[in-house]
């Protein structure tokens, strides 16, 4: 453990592996992958909704998510033995007037690169039948988006870079960063000291905590909680569409046979092992109730709670620390991390090889977007 690395990862979620996928792909195989949890991929990664959404309210993400895409549909060829991306459909439902502003929009974000339908309320319904039509004016459907397979993107990411020599190490907690003439030197662990020529900042929930441990520029990166339940319904709605609904503040897809919804709750909290929250479910299905009445359950099955890290304009923070030389962000995500995690991660390798990127304008994330004069 105590070996030198060109490139030490902080984190073994969906960030950490694409990174290390998309470093081994650029021939840069002198890599450790650290996991502070036994298995990879623990917090967020795997308590997400898994779904690829293309559009977004805020532009960068959504040129992200359309980047990303591509890759999701057809991943390089053996990149994994199952198809990552199942199109089951996103239905965005909305009021007035967001629905004229998406009607006007939806030209230019389909010459974009989306496939978007126009649905009127009535068409919606006769998508989702549980749908009150006169709490709708109308819908985009995504036809070609729909849920991801996070298990086998992530074990792609991870099989790939192992296989071409990157190192990971799961169960190994870092205590601090090693800083010498300002830029970062070595990575410290419970189990020594171990130099590198970058730190890469893929810590999740816990990314604020990893910069300020090496003094690095503060991005008030913050967890929130997001929680997930399942139930059984009394429909057959293995064929529907993920149901999302900014405007009642929920969304709904199939799950197991019955429905997982979220009551797409927001609660800033310390990173942690989150546990569901009871009454943001409560509210939730008080806003379902008048949205779709006839799927309000009255047991679940199952919960969970997840965490969702945000900068403060809820963009991703890719790029080298503009104080810290050696050490790189690649955190704050958002819900959005496995998503873009094609482009994010391609775009990081880029920056940590190159020193620059032509796939995307990279001081869309730098952090030094936060730093103070």
């Amino acid at each position: 453990m105590t070996r030198a690395f060109d490139v030490v990862v902080v984190g073994g979620g969906i960030a950490g592996a694409s990174l290390a996928y998309f470093l081994a792909e650029r021939g840069v195989t002198d890599v450790l992958l650290l996991e502070r949890e036994p298995q990879p991929g623990f917090h967020a990664t795997s308590r997400s909704a898994a779904v690829l959404s293309e559009l977004d309210p805020i532009a960068t993400l959504q040129a992200l998510k359309v980047a990303s895409a591509g890759f999701l549909r057809h991943p390089p060829e053996g990149f994994s033995e199952t198809p990552l991306l199942a199109p089951t459909g996103i239905m965005l439902l909305f009021r007035e007037p967001v629905w004229s502003a998406i009607r006007t929009l939806a030209p230019a974000i389909a010459r974009a690169g989306t496939r978007l339908d126009l649905l009127s309320a009535g068409d919606a319904a006769a998508r989702v039948p549980a749908l009150v039509a006169d709490r709708v004016d109308g819908a985009v459907l995504l036809p070609e988006d729909g849920h991801i397979d996070v298990h086998a993107l992530l074990w792609a990411y991870l099989g790939h870079a192992r296989r071409r020599g990157v190192v990971q190490r799961f169960g190994v907690t870092v205590r601090g960063v090693r800083v010498a003439g300002g830029r970062a030197q070595a990575v410290l662990t419970d189990d020594g000291e171990i130099p590198t020529r970058w730190v890469v900042n893929a810590a999740g929930a816990w990314a604020s905590a990893i910069g300020t441990l090496a003094g690095a520029t503060p991005a008030a990166l913050v967890p929130h909680r997001r929680t997930i339940v399942v139930f059984d319904v009394p429909l057959d709605v293995r064929a529907w569409p993920l149901v999302a609904s900014d405007e009642n503040r929920l969304y709904f897809a199939p799950e197991s046979g019955g429905l997982k919804l979220s009551p797409m709750d927001e609660e800033p909290i310390e990173a942690c092992d989150p546990v569901p929250d009871d009454v943001a479910v409560a509210s939730g299905f008080e806003r379902l109730a008048a949205l779709a009445p006839s799927l309000v359950p009255r047991a679940v099955r199952r919960r969970w709670a997840g965490l969702r890290t945000f900068a403060p304009d809820r963009v991703p923070v890719v790029g080298e620390d503009p104080r810290l030389r050696g050490f790189f962000w690649l955190a704050g995500q958002g819900g959005c991390g496995i998503e873009t995690s094609p482009m994010l991660g391609a775009i990081a390798a880029d920056l940590i090889v190159d020193g620059t990127t032509a796939r995307f304008d990279a001081a869309r994330l730098a952090p030094s977007r936060f730093a103070v004069a």
